[in-house]
């Protein structure tokens, strides 16, 4: 492929201290029960990594563009992840971000960058969730670059062609979820608008930039801001309830004071050209975590992965071979829901080395097994594992279809092995 020409607060951070990144701040819309549960407040000062946005399954009546949505209403509950136990989480009010009407420069710019863009939206069917971002048309024929986080967890991806109102179904082509990078690739798309990129190497201190993206997962016109470049060449420290490789490190990231906003994960920072230099990642709120409470409408420091960095994952993707990162293809899927487990009569031995068993999904090879809450597994294909993050690795090496022999210890402390196949599951 031939890319176009390459032509919550401000905290002060102690020198070397990498600051932490809540991971992740995407717009998903939960059902009733569930409304809110990747919207985690982690307490103090901190950041979000994302972006995508998180609504109720049943969303609120349309919000103005400069509101953004409301989500949640009172009370709390609990969301059982694809990796890990449920997490608890609070009432939290939608994003806010006025697009920089006083500034008409950035306004042109936008409006010239926005037709090569799309909305995403993603199913999130195992978890009860739909989420959505933004995403970059390199390709007329509809490949597509977003986050590796905007398309995590789903069973299925949408996404609105912004240039047309046109909507497309989608399929993950492959993703490096350390650099959270992914490519989709749009079904039956062609003659799409595509961005402009720049080298993101030339990018300075100071630089002027527009954030642009579909902020409160509100679709439509994408919502934008102007700020500058902060500093290059920083790294972030990411966590994610949902990501078994638990916390990772981002470096490299361009640091900016643009109010980036849920739902722009994915979306371009362009320079005064509206050349694209870097894809919107993370941000920070005062409130130190994710969701955005009435009192603290605004990112006030924000990161964005550079250009060259994504595209060169884009490359090795489309090369078609997975290296110990980046994986392309379906991924494959076992079905266990894992942590400490809530079935009736579940007693996991304590004494087990693996991971417990907190339930198995229905109509998957885990759940159509003899596998149950309170078992707890020990080995995949003889290689142990003792964290979530062991046995999302261990399943990188497969494809769906392939089968694995799981050894496990049930509920009654006896040792057991089975084999299952593999089904193709939703991106890491």
């Amino acid at each position: 492929m031939e890319w176009e020409e390459n032509s919550d607060t401000n905290e002060p951070v102690a020198p070397g201290v990498t600051p932490k990144v809540h991971y992740k701040a995407r717009l998903s819309f939960l059902n009733a029960l569930t409304a809110l549960a990747l919207l985690v407040a982690i307490g103090g000062l901190g950041f979000f990594l994302g972006h995508d946005v998180v609504k109720p399954a049943t969303p609120p009546s349309a919000a103005s563009r400069t509101s953004g949505p409301y989500f949640g209403s009172n009370g709390s509950g609990t969301f059982p992840g694809g990796f890990g136990g449920g997490v608890s989480f609070p009432s939290i009010s939608g994003p806010s971000r006025n697009s920089s009407t006083n500034d008409p420069a950035a306004a042109k710019i936008a409006k010239s960058v926005d037709p090569g863009l799309v909305d995403i939206n993603t199913n999130l069917s195992y978890q009860g969730a739909s989420a959505a971002g933004t995403g970059m048309v390199l390709t007329s024929n509809g490949l597509v670059l977003t986050n590796n986080h905007v398309i995590a967890g789903a069973t299925s991806i949408s996404a609105t062609d912004i240039a047309t109102g046109t909507t497309y179904q989608a399929k993950v082509v492959g993703y490096d979820e350390t650099r959270d990078v992914a490519l989709i690739k749009l079904d039956n798309a062609s003659g799409l608008n595509t961005i402009k990129t720049a080298n993101s190497s030339d990018v300075v201190k100071d630089e002027k930039i527009v954030g642009i993206g579909n902020a409160g997962g509100v679709g439509g016109t994408p919502n934008y801001a102007a700020g500058s470049v902060v500093a290059t060449n920083q790294s972030i420290t990411a966590s994610d309830n949902e990501n078994p490789a638990g916390a990772e490190q981002l470096t490299g990231m361009i640091e900016m004071n643009a109010d980036i906003q849920p739902g722009d994960s994915g979306g371009p920072l362009v320079n005064s050209k509206g050349k694209v230099i870097g894809m919107d990642t993370a941000g920070s709120s005062e409130s130190g975590g994710f969701g955005f409470v009435s009192s603290t409408p605004s990112t006030t420091q924000a990161y964005a992965i550079p250009i060259n960095t994504a595209l060169a994952v884009v490359t090795t993707i489309e090369k078609g071979t997975s290296t110990s990162t980046v994986h392309v293809g379906a991924t494959a899927f076992l079905g266990v829901e894992v942590g400490t487990p809530t079935g009736v009569g579940a007693t996991t031995p304590s004494t087990v080395s693996g991971v417990p068993v907190d339930k198995t999904i229905p109509n998957t090879p885990a759940g159509n097994s003899a596998l149950t809450g309170g078992d707890v597994i020990t080995t995949i294909n003889g290689q142990s594992v003792t964290t979530t993050t062991d046995i999302a690795k261990v399943l990188q090496e497969f494809r769906p279809g392939d089968s694995v022999t799981v050894g496990y210890v049930n509920v009654n402390g006896t040792a057991q092995t089975l084999s299952l196949t593999l089904i193709s599951g939703p991106a890491q």
